[in-house]
């Protein structure tokens, strides 16, 4: 058994929790390779170390004096060092920081320091072997992992050293450029050395139990959703729920590797797994998730028109303004477009202007405050009446339903309600 471990910043907010990770690879010989997020916060240490790194670096492009704010990252990783009686001298580290700090620091260079930093500490703490994901995690100018050159090193690395810390979130970019991926990239940072050493489980650890079928924000003593497939995940993601970074499960969906979800302060509770293989098929319905402030903009064509034309010209408009389109609802003589509010916010009467000039186009009206909420399950395409359940719940409560979209594999099924 081999697995791939990764570590969130929450379980590296300070030095009781660093503790309990310690724990936790000791108590397994198969987490051979550790993927640390930086530095995150509690309820003392009310910033993100990334944050105060961005920070530093607005600090520094705007001229204003940053003495103190880098003293206060500094204490962040002293005091790790320091309760936890480790010998690695992060204090050269720090120092040789402290010089580079000018306006020809690049962004992405200053802000992966949080999980060079952390990942330096935590080797030193596992007695594991610190691999720097510039020297081992490559990609193009687009920002594409270049798996060839990538795998070299990967392998290369774990072969001769057996177990291995690499820090999250950043990569090497062609002209020895720093690249960071974007927010919570240390998830993607796993999956890519999961996708290059075919462990048999990749375990990602956070501060919840796993995955809940709805929002526990929202929903009181929600359950915990034990399994889920990929797919399920990437629409539940796509569709609002805050469960993991969308990119990271590409890699491990290719090769059908496991993702196991976990909390650090609570390792003996099952968490959640995410495999394409399933072996509890009883629930039709999976997970519900929504995002609210949407905006449909409904629209009426001439019936004397094609409605493939119209559609693929109003299309268009959308498409010159950079605005991507979440869902289309249509009828014979009419179609709806819904985006998200924010991304039409600026150019609501410009994009009405111009679908009005669209040939064909005979009226258009705009209606905002949309809330889209998402029923998934893998099996409701299998069970009879699932829809009509979910429209009953909502008739039986007075909610107005706005919109409905279902596909034929009916993965999930998509309703527009008011915000309110």
């Amino acid at each position: 058994m081999f697995k791939v471990t990764k570590f969130g910043g929450s379980s590296l907010s300070n030095p009781s929790q660093w503790k309990k990770v310690k724990e936790i690879i000791e108590n397994d010989e198969s987490r051979k390779v550790v993927v640390v997020s930086a530095l995150g916060k509690d309820n003392e240490r009310v910033a993100k170390i990334t944050d105060l790194f961005l920070l530093l670096y607005r600090h520094i492009e705007l001229g204003i004096d940053h003495t103190a704010l880098f003293e206060d990252i500094s204490l962040r990783f002293l005091e790790i060092k320091n309760n936890l009686d480790l010998s690695m001298n992060i204090e050269k580290d720090l120092n040789s920081l402290e010089k580079e700090l000018n306006k020809k620091i690049s962004e992405d260079y200053l802000v992966s320091r949080g999980e060079y930093l952390t990942a330096k500490l935590m080797s030193d703490y596992l007695g594991y072997y610190f691999l720097d994901a510039a020297k081992s995690i490559f990609v193009d100018f687009g920002g594409s992992v270049k798996y060839e050159e990538t795998s070299i090193a990967l392998k290369e690395a774990f072969l001769k050293h057996k177990k291995i810390v690499v820090p999250g979130f950043y990569s090497m970019a062609p002209l020895k450029k720093i690249k960071l991926f974007s927010r919570g990239g240390s998830d993607i940072t796993g999956s890519i050395i999961s996708k290059v050493l075919q462990p048999d489980l990749y375990e990602n650890w956070t501060d919840v139990n796993g995955l809940s079928v709805a929002d526990p924000h929202v929903v009181k003593d929600v359950d915990l959703i034990k399994q889920i497939t990929y797919s399920e995940l990437r629409e539940l993601s796509y569709r609002g729920a805050n469960v993991i970074h969308e990119e990271t499960i590409i890699p491990l969906m290719e090769d059908n590797i496991p993702l196991l979800i976990k909390n650090t302060n609570n390792p003996f509770e099952i968490g959640t797994t995410i495999s394409n293989v399933m072996k509890d098929d009883s629930n039709y319905i999976t997970a519900i998730t929504g995002k609210k402030d949407f905006v449909s903009f409904n629209i009426v064509k001439n019936s004397m028109f094609s409605k493939i034309k119209v559609l693929t010209d109003v299309l268009n408009v959308f498409n010159r303004y950079n605005v991507n389109i979440e869902n289309i609802p249509s009828g014979i003589d009419s179609f709806s477009v819904v985006v998200e509010g924010i991304q039409v916010k600026n150019c609501n009467f410009e994009l009405i202007n111009e679908i009005y000039n669209v040939p064909g186009v005979q009226d258009v009206k705009i209606e905002e405050s949309i809330s889209l909420i998402a029923v998934v399950g893998r099996n409701m395409a299998n069970i009879p009446g699932v829809a009509g359940k979910l429209f009953k719940a909502l008739g039986d409560r007075k909610i107005n339903i706005k919109i409905i979209v279902q596909s034929t594999v009916e993965l999930s099924i998509v309703i527009g309600v008011s915000n309110d």
